[in-house]
């Protein structure tokens, strides 16, 4: 029979992640708690989002905390690597970029399908 030490990140009673490391553990923990921070002063915003977006949009900026440092400091974006694979976009005959994301592109306007 083998032990395992294991570090459970739980929140409002639900198990969030766990971890073999506490040091790990601590680090998610954090960046849960920046999320929060970042959800709450994004209702406060001049932008109404639909539910659930408010959320989402302040995880990603806790998970990319150091890209947002970095332009918040320079006011230049730093180099990122492309998250697109090459395959996932395509052009189409109007030379319009085409992604599997739902997002119609217009000369002059974007917009996201629900």
């Amino acid at each position: 029979m083998a032990v395992e030490i294991k570090y459970v990140v739980v929140r409002e009673g639900q198990e969030k992640m766990s971890f073999a490391s506490k040091k790990d553990a601590d680090a998610y923990d954090k960046m849960l708690d920046l999320a929060e921070v970042l959800s709450d002063w994004l209702t406060h915003s001049p932008i109404a989002l639909e539910e659930g977006q408010n959320d989402v949009l302040a995880m990603w900026m806790a998970e990319n905390k150091d890209v947002l440092s970095t332009v918040l400091k320079s006011g230049k974006l730093p180099e990122l690597e492309t998250e697109t694979p090459a395959e996932e976009t395509s052009e189409d005959t109007t030379g319009e970029a085409v992604t599997d994301d739902k997002v119609t592109e217009h000369p002059r306007k974007r917009t996201k399908a629900a």
